[in-house]
């Protein structure tokens, strides 16, 4: 059986037994941001196993895509020396909840694996759980199994076969299934210790986890009331022995990435323990990984799951360069991978384009790194190998941080230079660098940081306000539950001139969140009014509070007051948050739909919007763009807004942010056949509402993510009538009409550079002396028998002295030329050398020797070199040392 007809087979299994088939979900866990990758295919039943989530059926297959590169399921290093691990792999699994238990999922196990798969069931052996002072031995699980095997193919185990999610929550003792492979597999141990035993004559291929216990925050386990079976087969493992290989990478899941590895480096995949095979399987792994985590959404970054993916993806690239990979190669890889599991992930085939671009990016990107960052991790490592055998963590920092060297990459050259690192001292550096970013992080928001909320608002814990926000922006008669000084003091009441925080009972301001700014506006008491600049939360379960100055009066707790919401800026606003919808909509229309939201800023004067693109969106793209979205606003379709389940709006197409948590029920907002997103903003009644649409600036913000600023309504006329006046200033200037201003600027151009070329010509004219052919004969010297030219020249640049220094060193036919020229307070000195007097007089040597005399450096080939100085009251004296200097290599020549 090929690997595919192994997954079809055991879908279609569990199918036929009443199971639904349900598709694998992301790699990035959109409902538990504690989990950096989905690791099991049990991942996505969560909640239901929690008793958090109901489904419409109780029995389900799937065949779940899993990375286990954190935490304790790690396997990163393990692989390529080992042959069975991986980071990217598949996970059969069957799953009951409340339905069926034990009797089922064991008669199930093997009924596949002996009556369809054909496996010989004196190679099957099974274990149970031995007991312990808590859990009593699993007497059911060991009777079934010995309807099905003899009592020498049962082993009990300890820890080993009892699972838990977490310290809390559901457990339960689990079953595995082991395959014998064969007594001629060597083993370490005297005696072999059977299934527990670290050799590879027998491999654990399923484990049926039992869940039947919830465990209580004390370590108490109570019975689950409706217990349940989640089980997992690893993919790759039982089609190594279904296919009769003992190694995963012999399987049909690697071989033909394996086969295209070895073309492009002119091997042959062996299957053993040298270098170039470790590097092959490290290649073929990562490349799985690296695809896939692309396709769910995940982009090559400095941080979290993005830095994990470029960890894997320039391991990978390591290892190709072990290969002899000189140019990139992993995109290639794209096309293999898609043509083997295109069918049954048809995301990855759909994505295939994006993903083979972005990682060509990336490998495009490493390139650079190392032209830039490697030369400088070799004079640090230089350095460090010197001294004290330790890099610097400062220094190690600086190479990962601006010249984006990877950490391990540091580390493994160091480790070749015998040179350790400093680990505590990165972290420090690193952690400075958080918290700088934390610092400096946000858009006109007011921040709560350093300021403790806690004593003053304990007492409204559990009071959380009503925000009436969505369908008023002026509320009256609101109690005033607390008013707090800059200082966190609970005060009777707030004066004029003094600046704090009020809660309120309920509210209409919006408080920052998804993108949005928080509302500005006022607040009125009886006695009082204040300006609100923001709101700071002071805890979920508290009302916000709102950041006030009072100017007038005062504003006392317990007053009734009036909230008003700056309702221009307000609906300015609102026309800016639904045009990021309408915007995201036409950039999936124009680009593709691998473009994802990535973040977001909504104020009243502009909005910006970040979104996961390979490459810079050209002008013609935006024009489109821009043309989508005004069309949508012409049409003036409603905007409508509705509290859905989650469930059942993702179903229906709405668009959720990439790793966002939602609750059972969201707020969908949608624009009929265009547009359908989660979202907890503020929005127009209608897209006319919005006005004119346009895009100010596209930018590059990091690897694979895209930056567009744009403005709305009355900020896009003002834009559009400034551009108008700025054009008609241009035009006059000109002298021209609009369609003819291009070539009347190119034709200033042309004139500019034929001026600037003529100014150059007359400037190395006169300093030539006119011209006269006999100027550089007169003025030459012996240095050593060598006939050399100094002079210092006023007005010419570098390109200026490199001319002026190739007219005199064909004069001389045999010598040295050294010229310097100050200009604004620089020096710029360049050195040429006739090359019947090359090696041995070397241009790049002596501007080596001579520029510190201008407080400067440089270098340069044998026959031609240049350089910088910052005083030219040193030109002269260094003029008269370049014959010295000229002279000494003459003798040694």
């Amino acid at each position: 059986m090929t690997s595919n007809e192994i997954r079809a087979s055991f879908l279609e299994y569990f199918a036929g037994r009443g199971h639904r088939v349900v598709p694998s979900s992301p790699l990035v866990p959109g409902n538990d941001p504690t989990l950096l990758f989905t690791n099991a295919g049990m991942n996505q039943f969560k909640d239901t196993f929690l008793g958090l989530e109901a489904r419409e059926y109780s029995r389900a297959a799937s065949s779940q895509k899993c990375m286990r590169v954190s935490g304790k399921h790690n396997d990163l290093e393990n692989v390529g020396p080992s042959l069975r691990h991986h980071t990217f792999f598949e996970m059969l699994g069957n799953f009951s909840f409340g339905d069926y238990f034990k009797k089922d999922a064991i008669a199930f196990a093997w009924e596949l694996l002996t009556a369809v798969w054909k496996l010989p069931p004196e190679r099957l052996h099974a274990t149970v759980f031995k007991g312990d002072a808590a859990v009593p031995r699993d007497e059911e699980a060991y009777a079934l199994w010995r309807e099905f095997l003899p009592a020498t193919q049962i082993s009990e185990l300890g820890e080993d076969n009892f699972w838990a999610m977490g310290d809390t929550g559901p457990c339960g003792r689990c079953s595995e299934v082991h395959y014998f492979r064969g007594n001629d597999l060597p083993c370490a141990e005297p005696v072999c210790l059977g299934v527990a035993c670290s050799c590879d004559r027998y491999v654990e291929i399923w484990n049926n986890v039992f869940m039947e216990f919830n465990r209580q925050p004390g370590g108490e386990l109570r019975p689950l009331p409706a217990p349940s079976i989640d089980t997992g087969m690893g993919l790759e493992r039982i089609t190594a022995v279904l296919q009769g290989v003992l190694s995963n990478y012999d399987t049909d899941l690697f071989t033909p990435l394996l086969a295209a590895i070895g073309g492009m480096a002119g091997a042959r995949y062996a299957g053993s323990m040298s270098p170039a095979d470790v590097s092959m399987r490290v290649v073929a792994d990562h490349t799985r990984a690296a695809a896939f985590l692309i396709a769910d959404g995940v982009v090559p970054s400095n941080e979290w799951r993005g830095y994990v993916l470029r960890k894997i993806m320039r391991r990978a690239m390591r290892h190709g360069k072990r290969l002899g990979m000189t140019e990139p190669f992993l995109h290639r890889l794209v096309d293999v991978l898609v043509r083997e599991m295109g069918g049954a992930y048809p995301d990855l085939a759909r994505q295939r384009d994006y993903v083979a671009r972005m990682i060509l990016a990336e490998e495009e990107r490493f390139e650079s790194v190392l032209t830039t960052g490697l030369p400088r991790l070799e004079e640090a490592l230089d350095q460090a190998a010197g001294a004290s055998r330790v890099l610097p963590g400062g220094e190690a920092f600086r190479l990962y941080d601006t010249f984006g060297v990877p950490l391990d990459f540091i580390e493994d050259l160091a480790a070749e230079r015998k040179v350790s690192l400093d680990h505590d001292g990165f972290e420090q550096a690193m952690e400075a660098q958080r918290e700088k970013a934390r610092a400096g992080h946000g858009f006109g928001t007011i921040k709560a940081e350093g300021l403790e909320f806690e004593e003053a608002t304990g007492s409204l814990r559990g009071a959380a306000d009503r925000f009436d926000g969505y369908t008023a922006t002026h509320v009256e008669g609101i109690p005033v539950l607390a008013a707090i000084d800059e200082e966190g003091h609970r005060l009777e009441a707030l004066t004029e001139g003094q600046v704090g925080y009020l809660a309120l009972e309920r509210t209409p301001f919006y408080i920052e969140s998804g993108g949005q700014v928080s509302d500005t506006g006022r607040i009125t008491s009886p006695a009082g009014q204040a300006a609100v600049e923001g709101l700071v939360r002071a805890g979920a379960d508290k009302p916000r509070l709102h950041r006030v100055r009072v100017t007038r009066g005062v504003i006392r707790e317990g007053d009734r007051v009036t909230a008003a919401v700056d309702e221009d800026a307000r609906d300015a606003t609102r026309r800016n948050h639904t045009a990021t919808h309408l915007l995201h909509a036409a950039l999936r229309q124009v680009l593709g739909t691998h473009v994802k939201q990535a973040g977001s800023l909504v104020s009243p004067d502009r909005l910006r919007f970040d979104v996961v693109h390979f490459a810079p969106i050209a002008q013609a793209e935006i024009e489109q763009v821009e043309q989508i979205v005004n069309a949508q606003v012409c049409r003036n379709q409603p905007v409508v807004t509705e509290v859905r389940s989650t469930d059942e709006a993702i179903a229906a197409g709405a668009m959720a942010l990439f790793g966002e948590k939602y609750g059972s029920s969201v707020r969908v907002v949608s624009v009929a056949g265009f547009s359908m997103e989660l979202c907890g903003g503020t929005h127009v009644h209608a897209t006319g509402d919005i006005g004119l649409f346009a895009i100010v600036q596209e930018s590059g913000v990091a690897a694979g993510v895209r930056r567009i600023e744009a403005v709305t309504g009355l900020n896009a006329l003002r834009l559009h009538q400034e551009q108008r006046r700025s054009l008609g200033s241009l035009l006059d200037a000109l002298k021209a009409p609009a369609d003819q201003a291009v070539a009347a600027v190119e034709r200033l151009q042309a004139d500019a550079r034929r001026l600037t070329r003529e100014n150059s010509d007359l400037k190395l004219k006169v300093a030539m002396g006119g011209g006269a052919p006999e100027g550089a004969g007169d003025e030459s010297v012996d240095a050593g028998g060598v006939r050399l030219v100094t002079r210092r020249v006023a007005g010419l640049d570098k390109n200026g002295l490199g001319q002026m220094a190739d007219a005199l060193k064909n004069k001389l036919q045999s010598g040295v030329v050294v010229l310097a020229s100050e200009n604004d307070g620089r020096v710029s000195i360049v050195v040429s050398v006739t090359k019947d007097l090359t090696p041995g007089v070397h241009a790049g040597n002596i501007v080596k020797k001579i520029a510190p005399l201008v407080g400067g450096g440089g270098g340069g080939r044998p026959d031609f070199a240049e350089a910088g100085g910052r005083n030219p009251d040193g030109i002269d004296q260094m003029l008269q040392e370049a014959r010295g200097v000229v002279a000494a290599m003459a003798a040694k020549k």
